[in-house]
């Protein structure tokens, strides 16, 4: 891809459908309005449902306004709830991105890695109508107009200097028990892996390079590679680290605190045993829920699952509908079902089947399904043979692959469904309840820890407070600031990583293919030392990305690096292979953030791409 830029406003390219630019407008602690009605002994479905509802009326309300899109975010695992309010832009357009060749210069294989020379960056502007509100695509919108704005810092930063992220961080698990630490690490990682690697195994075997079936299934590969690279640096990370001693030394010191004293005793000790009895008994059907959640990879059975489930749903009051299934839904259930046809071919989809069903098969009776064992026929014994044949018929006599029979579906009712010849949805429609018994089961076991998470917590952060330490939440997708300074560090003993790269590292790397092809004209820019404005006198050099100790995790990319000014410096997009673990377990003597330096920005912008107009239309500054 050579890149896009828009010499103007009218040369600028409107997004995939469904995308959305969210502008975070308010926080409010809605913990008593959570938690209304909630008693100290409601345990199990009726706090689930309780909480569901009131969370569900206080999105409904602050959605009212048709502009926003709302959330209720649990922090402190249930002990306070707060709800965020986001301004929802839907008119969203491309402005500019670097050629592919820089904004993902090294790959797959650089991900995770350092020294790294990504340019990965670009700009989207956001569109509203002429009141300034949100509005759908039109010729008629103009630019919104933020009330704020960062400005760019072209000096960037030093060795040392303070920087601080802000962004929409996924999650973390810092506050888990020993047994769940011990269960992720040592069965989940390696169990999830090796589904992952086979996965991809059976999608480059099923799928030629440059195929249009290869192509379908670019993101996912993408998505299945990042997670098994992630898993494995999780198990290394554990075996090589004393991060269980850690945390084993924490619970028993946690444990010490509470019985030495009768009031905490009193207070504390109940959440200790009844949190790590239902951890436990989770933990005994982990192999059914780890097949059962690789099963939505089977596109086609899933869609007749979903929509299914949407015809039932319908049939409700929407603030009774289960989420996902609402009014506010169904743009992106919509957008959900079109990508499948982006995101589909038949060979690929039948071979993944045929996997997750053999998976499926080594399941103990007791976590199998009645439905989906009549429908494969799947007994006492295996048929590999048999068992692609009925995958093959199935999806020969079924339309879900046509996007407009999906499509139609999303408005058909129950009946319709119940009376289908269609092979996939009489199989969505035979296994539905069985489906909803296992959903009902987890509800009632979310509903519990919903009463004992939050009591464990309270006694984490008192003992916390006790030492004197600070206490913070795990990061829940919402907005959160993270601060530390540049600098490199050692992973291993004998290596040491400078804090910056530099435009000759792209050079010392490049061998003319894919993923290390920067463009020609990068390269003589390069070579005739054309630095401009940009150069860092200790590097001789631009600079193109630098490590920081940031803490981070998925879902960070794209997080914002700032200065103390508050000034723009890089983009963060990724982390260092040792700070994979930093989900569980923050080491800042390990962990590190990588960010693309906003003077490397700035020099494709201007050296490569000529984007003279968008460098006008920001504040530098010096």
């Amino acid at each position: 891809m050579d890149g896009f830029l828009a010499r103007d406003l009218a040369d600028e390219v409107r997004t995939a459908p469904g995308t959305r630019i969210y502008v975070t407008e308010e926080v409010t602690d809605a913990t008593d309005n959570v938690l209304q009605g909630v008693a100290g002994d409601t345990t199990g479905m009726d706090r689930y449902k309780l909480i569901e509802d009131n969370r569900k009326r206080l999105i409904a309300d602050c959605e009212a306004s048709g502009m926003h899109r709302c959330g209720v975010s649990s922090f402190h695992q249930g002990l306070e709830y707060f709800l965020i309010k986001r301004l929802e832009i839907r008119d969203v357009r491309l402005v500019y991105a670097p050629a592919t060749s820089i904004g993902k210069y090294g790959g797959d294989i650089d991900n995770w890695q350092w020294p790294r020379h990504t340019g990965d960056f670009g700009f989207y502007r956001a569109y509203v109508g002429a009141d300034g509100m949100p509005a759908d695509f039109s010729a008629d919108n103009v630019p919104y107009q933020a009330p704020s704005y960062l400005e760019i810092s072209r000096s960037g930063v030093q060795d040392g200097d303070f920087v601080m992220g802000v962004g929409y961080p996924g999650s973390t698990n810092r506050y888990r028990t020993v047994s769940e630490i011990e269960n992720q690490f040592t069965w989940f990682y390696p169990e999830a892996r090796r589904m992952r690697e086979d996965l991809i195994s059976i999608i480059n075997e099923n799928s030629a390079g440059g195929s249009a079936a290869r192509l379908a299934y670019e993101n996912t590969l993408a998505s299945l590679n990042n997670y098994a690279k992630n898993y494995q640096s999780m198990e290394e990370s554990f075996r090589n680290s004393d991060f269980l001693a850690r945390r084993q030394g924490l619970e028993s010191d946690l444990q010490a605190w509470i019985d030495g004293d009768p009031q905490r005793q009193r207070r504390y000790s109940q959440a200790l045993l009844q949190l790590d009895a239902l951890i436990e008994s989770d933990q005994e059907a982990r192999e059914r829920d780890l097949v059962r959640s690789y099963m939505g990879y089977a596109s086609l059975p899933s869609a007749a699952q979903r929509l299914y489930r949407l015809a039932i749903e319908r049939e409700k009051p929407d603030a009774e509908r289960e989420p996902g299934y609402q009014e506010r839904d169904m743009s992106r259930f919509r957008q959900s079902m079109q990508a499948l046809s982006r995101r589909y071919d038949a060979t690929v989809d039948q071979a993944m089947l045929s996997y997750l069903l053999r998976r499926y098969a080594e399941l103990p009776e007791q976590f199998r399904s009645p439905a989906l064992d009549a429908f494969y026929e799947i007994g006492t014994r295996f048929d590999q043979s048999r068992v692609e044949q009925i995958i093959a018929d199935s999806y020969g006599d079924s339309t879900l692959d046509d996007e407009e029979t999906r499509l139609a579906w999303m408005e058909r009712s129950r009946a319709e469904f119940d009376s289908s010849d269609d092979p996939l949805i009489q199989l969505a429609v035979a296994s539905h309840e069985e489906r909803m018994a296992l959903e009902r089961a987890d509800k009632e076991l979310v509903g519990q820890l919903q009463r004992w998470r939050p009591a464990y917590m309270e006694a984490v952060i008192a003992y916390n407070r006790s030492q004197g330490r600070p206490i913070y939440a795990d990061a829940n997708s919402s907005l959160r600031v993270t601060v530390g300074r540049v600098q490199g560090n050692q992973p291993k003993d004998g290596l040491v990583n400078l804090p910056f790269t530099s435009l000759e590292g792209i050079v010392a790397k490049d061998t003319g293919v894919d993923p290390f092809n920067a463009p020609p004209r990068q390269l003589e820019l390069i070579a005739a030392g054309q630095h401009g404005d940009y150069a860092m006198a200790s590097l001789d050099s631009v600079p193109v990305n630098f490590l920081s100790d940031l803490d981070i995790t998925g879902g960070n990319s794209g997080t914002a690096t700032m200065n103390s000014k508050a000034q723009l410096v890089g983009l963060l997009f990724d982390g260092v292979y040792e700070s994979i673990i930093g989900d569980w377990d923050f080491d800042a003597r390990k962990n590190r953030a990588i960010s693309v330096d906003v003077r490397y920005m700035l020099w494709v912008m201007e050296y490569m791409d000529e984007a003279h107009n968008l460098l006008n239309e920001m504040t530098i500054v010096d």
